[in-house]
């Protein structure tokens, strides 16, 4: 038995077929994975020659690199080429081991996995043509084609399935997709914290399961979501139907021990058919970029999540289209920070002066503020009345300071969601920051502290310490005491613990901003004649006392309403 085995193995066994050839263009890249696969184990009603073989070949375009097997005619890799992953890697959003694609029909009363059937491959890419081909037939006559194709660049991937002789029993496919998606990022819990699944209806209904949580997380996908995907803090991978998917499901969970993985994603969905009629999809792997993603789909540049409105409509209609100005032919980006910093000071310049302008009257107000508290120590009510008459008489308001700062809060919270969303600042680089869509780490601590983490960032430390700096400044023009003055240095120093892991480019930006306000406060000083502002203040003092002026109306009901609550306090002291 020995003797026959090695003669038929050595004469007469069927030869393997002969490796592609592997071409250097940038279209088509053919490996051969050998292996036989045992036909008896592939999915029966289909055939497949004696000598199939386990075989991969890839798409490629100036973006992005698929791996394809003919076990299926499914991808088993998707590469972005001009991506890297923490640590220089290359960045596979997907691999065989990580990706599991399931596409189920009824045929002759039995499921049957179409990513999992004998394909050959009848079309192979070339450089003008990016597409490949795979058919599968049944054992009955039947053709079941799977063809992918690419453009000249981008990261859409086309898919069509057609059939002849081939009936499907059911109206519709029920497809499945479980991913492991890997780290590529420095920070895993910060990558944890904003990666999910979200969906997309054509009515503007943008839904998705949670990011933050860490706990096994599930969802129903209505009836004619256009699109479904896996979305990472940089990069998304999705599913495309532009005529709509059936009921669906989506869920997530978190594995602790498993440091390469982000999440696990969960895609299930049943895609109508529409008789014999040719089945297109498509599929996104790449970036989370708001103009690449715009253009795929509608809904679709949602996963860059830019904050609530207004803080939204400041980043989309104003910071975003600045700062693409500025990359389009600066490629330093702190020094894309540093002008962006100038050109929002530019803009709140008027703001800030004004309440420069109410904070300086508050400050000459100071003495005769301190004269009313000490006439009326105990009275709080009659030292508010006083106070409001001081503020009426200079035509002052106590808000006059406050009011600009809260209109400019939308642009600081604006900057707070951009850095941590924006791809562009993905892997760019500051003196002591690798990477400043992260947080720098200046020094490694031997235990973790709650809220800071186990490191310390330098630009947070020089952000608070500027900060501190900057609430000193603002106090001497303030005429605020007590805990509230106190309070104002406390701040900072929590906003140290909150931001330490945060991105170093937001840090970057509020150290900036704080030496452009500090500069800023100084210049606007020493322009700013405060004898000026006193002999205005005497002018309107004077026209009230004559009867030649009035109260703003805010300043009126403020008036009255502290004249109401007074009259009403004696009335229930009287009874």
């Amino acid at each position: 038995m020995a003797l026959l085995l090695f003669m038929y193995f050595t004469f007469f066994a069927p030869q393997p077929l002969p490796p592609q050839p592997v071409s250097s263009a940038d279209s088509v890249a053919n490996v051969n994975t050998p292996g036989q696969i045992p036909v008896k184990n592939l999915q029966e009603g289909f055939t497949a020659d004696s000598s199939f073989q386990a075989q991969e070949i890839s798409l490629q375009n100036a973006d992005v690199s698929f791996t394809f097997s003919n076990i299926g005619g499914v991808i088993t890799r998707a590469e972005l080429k001009n991506y890297k992953a923490y640590g220089g890697s290359q960045l596979h959003l997907i691999d065989s081991a990580s990706s599991r694609f399931r596409n189920i029909a009824i045929i002759n009363g039995k499921e049957t996995d179409l990513f999992q059937l004998p394909f050959q491959i009848t079309k192979q890419p070339s450089e003008k043509d990016k597409q490949v081909e795979f058919t599968a037939n049944t054992s009955d006559g039947g053709i079941i084609r799977q063809t992918w194709s690419l453009g000249e660049s981008g990261f859409v991937l086309n898919y069509t399935l057609e059939w002849s002789g081939v009936r499907f029993q059911n109206d519709n496919l029920r497809f499945s997709w479980v991913n492991d998606m890997p780290l590529v990022e420095k920070d895993i819990n910060d990558s944890r914290s904003k990666t999910t699944i979200n969906f997309y209806l054509p009515n503007d209904d943008y839904d998705g399961l949670s990011e933050t949580s860490l706990d096994p997380e599930n969802m129903t996908v209505p009836t004619g979501s256009t699109w479904i995907g896996m979305k990472q803090k940089f990069f998304l991978s999705a599913i495309l139907n532009d005529k709509g998917f059936g009921n669906g499901e989506i869920g997530t969970v978190v594995d602790a021990s498993k440091t390469e993985v982000v999440k696990t994603g969960n895609i299930s969905a049943s895609i109508p058919l529409n008789g014999n009629q040719p089945l297109n999809l498509r599929y996104y792997f790449g970036p989370n970029d708001l103009k690449t993603l715009g253009s795929v789909a509608p809904g679709l540049e949602e996963n860059v999540y830019l904050g609530w409105p207004p803080v939204k409509w400041v980043n989309s209609w104003f910071i975003v289209p600045v700062f693409r100005f500025l990359t389009g032919f600066i490629s330093n980006y702190g020094l894309i920070i540093i002008i962006l910093v100038i050109i929002i000071r530019l803009v709140l310049f008027p703001l800030s002066y004004k309440s420069y302008l109410g904070m300086a009257k508050m400050r000459l107000l100071k003495p005769e503020l301190d004269e009313i508290k000490k006439k009326y120590p105990d009275d709080q009510m009659k030292f508010s009345q006083e106070q409001m008459k001081l503020f009426s008489e200079v035509g002052a308001s106590p808000f006059a300071g406050c009011i600009p700062l809260l209109l400019q809060m939308p642009i600081l919270f604006a900057m707070f969601y951009l850095f941590p969303s924006v791809i562009e600042f993905r892997q760019q680089t500051l003196p002591f920051a690798e990477d400043i869509s992260t947080y720098d780490s200046v020094l490694t601590l031997p235990f973790a502290i709650p809220f800071m983490g186990s490191h310390i960032s330098i630009y947070t430390l020089l952000m608070t310490i500027s900060t501190l700096a900057i609430t000193w400044q603002n106090n001497q023009l303030s005429t605020v005491d007590g805990p509230m003055k106190s309070l104002s240095y406390i701040m900072p120093v929590i906003f140290f613990f909150v931001l330490n892991s945060f991105p170093a480019s937001l840090s970057f930006y509020y150290l900036v901003g704080n030496v452009a306000s500090f500069v800023q406060q100084i210049l606007i000083k020493r322009f700013v004649d405060e004898d000026n502002i006193r002999k205005v203040m005497e002018e309107h003092r004077k026209k009230m006392a004559t009867g030649n002026s009035t109260k703003s109306p805010f300043m009126a009901r403020l008036s009255d309403a502290l004249k109401a609550s007074e009259e009403a306090r004696k009335k229930n002291k009287r009874s």
